[in-house]
């Protein structure tokens, strides 16, 4: 395959707004923790709760946060393949592109739901674009620079996730949102709509992309084919691709959901607080230091590494540490750090499982199907406190053995140091 080579402009015009997509998205992924809040003054404001008690009240509440933590993990799976598949059929640019006016639109317009149905079904919908644009995101950084410097290039925008949750817990934590100002914030999720427009309009192509597809279409007229990853031969790859991926997805769910009600319970006021930005910023500095971590021992090695860590620390946070102790943060600060060499990992490695006329479908299913099962997780929350009477370290002893599995499938996944993006 004969393809254009990209000048450096072009190449790094690719990685800064690949950056700021999902830096964006980053931004709405933070957003879920405001649904609580909006859900509740949503509740209160159409009538739903005139009836209620307290009690039925906070029931109500809970069972539609669970809603709304569900419509972002099923909406963000389906994106994934969606706009990854777009993104195979009609470009990587083009369908960031859309994928990012696509959430930033329909963040914008949550502005006027009038009752948790309408955020539920808008939420939904607008986590369709967040499920796309990483996956095109990646593919396009993928294609457009050389192999030495495409994992660390590909790192950069697992850190911008992490940088895009950050930033909006700040200025979450600086400008507590109320009943009369929750709405205002889902108009800051519309900022980055101009993003989408400027990449519409300037942003080249991966020559990658547009070689592949002239011979694609040439074979499939030939074959009248469609290849997918769900089907041989890329079944087996797709499948350890998505189990990669959801292991530090359900990782993070089985150690966090566990520490931050445990310190609720038994910490300071400002615990929590505490534990939260200090995961997010030793994730940041993790997910940049990927890509130099995995050069240096190798991409499964620093895979299988990760969890082999995350598993240990875990594990002594659960089984030997408290909240109360003076290290305790110590502990969540390493913790955060392997969980965030994952996110910086993830956006070099899942490309470089597939071939070009697929690889936004592959990296978009593989990265997006782990929320599946994390949205099945928070239903059997309650069932898990009650079968450990509410002790939550118990819980997170067993639900953070998933890091195991993360390193059984890493051991079968192809080694891909060596793989051609032109192909």
């Amino acid at each position: 395959m004969v393809k254009e080579s990209l000048p450096l402009n072009a190449r790094i015009t690719i990685l800064v707004v690949a950056f700021l997509g999902w830096f964006f998205g980053g931004m709405q992924i933070g957003m879920t923790n405001l649904i609580n809040d909006a859900t509740k003054y949503l509740i209160i404001e159409s009538g739903w709760s005139d009836k209620l008690n307290p009690e039925q009240l906070k029931n109500l509440i809970s069972d539609w946060w669970a809603y709304q933590q569900c419509a972002f993990l099923f909406g963000a799976a389906a994106g994934g393949y969606i706009f990854g598949k777009l993104g195979d059929r009609i470009g990587r640019t083009r369908t960031l592109g859309i994928s990012i006016l696509w959430f930033s639109v329909l963040t914008g317009l949550a502005y006027f739901v009038k009752d948790p149905l309408q955020l539920l079904c808008i939420r939904f919908l607008a986590c369709l674009g967040i499920g796309g644009c990483w996956p095109n995101g990646v593919a396009l950084v993928s294609e457009a620079w050389s192999k030495i410097a495409r994992p660390v290039m590909a790192s950069l925008i697992g850190m911008a996730g992490n940088i895009g949750i950050f930033t909006f817990a700040t200025m979450m934590a600086q400008n507590p949102v109320d009943a009369d100002s929750f709405r205002s914030v889902f108009l800051i999720g519309a900022y980055s709509a101009p993003l989408g427009i400027i990449i519409l309009l300037f942003v080249r192509e991966s020559p990658t992309w547009i070689a592949s597809k002239t011979q694609d279409n040439e074979e499939r007229a030939e074959k009248s084919i469609s290849p997918s990853v769900f089907k041989k031969p890329y079944l087996g790859v797709t499948l350890i691709g998505i189990i990669l991926a959801t292991v530090p997805l359900l990782g993070g769910w089985g150690c966090f959901a566990w520490i931050i009600p445990w310190a609720s319970e038994i910490g300071s006021p400002e615990l929590k607080s505490q534990i939260l930005q200090t995961r997010s910023i030793a994730s940041i500095i993790g997910s940049g230091l990927a890509a130099i971590i995995a050069l240096k021992i190798g991409r499964r090695s620093c895979y299988f590494v990760s969890c082999l860590f995350a598993l240990i620390i875990s594990q002594y946070i659960f089984w030997f540490a408290s909240p109360t102790d003076s290290n305790f943060l110590i502990f969540v600060t390493l913790w955060g750090f392997f969980n965030g060499i994952f996110f910086g990992w993830l956006p070099f490695f899942l490309p470089e499982l597939f071939e070009t006329k697929i690889r936004a479908t592959g990296a978009g299913v593989s990265f997006n199907y782990g929320r599946i099962l994390t949205a099945a997780t928070i239903f059997i929350t309650p069932w898990l406190k009650a079968m450990f009477d509410g002790n939550h370290a118990q819980v997170g002893q067993i639900t953070s053995l998933i890091f195991i599995l993360g390193m059984i499938a890493v051991i079968l996944a192809p080694d891909t140091s060596k793989r051609d993006m032109n192909k």
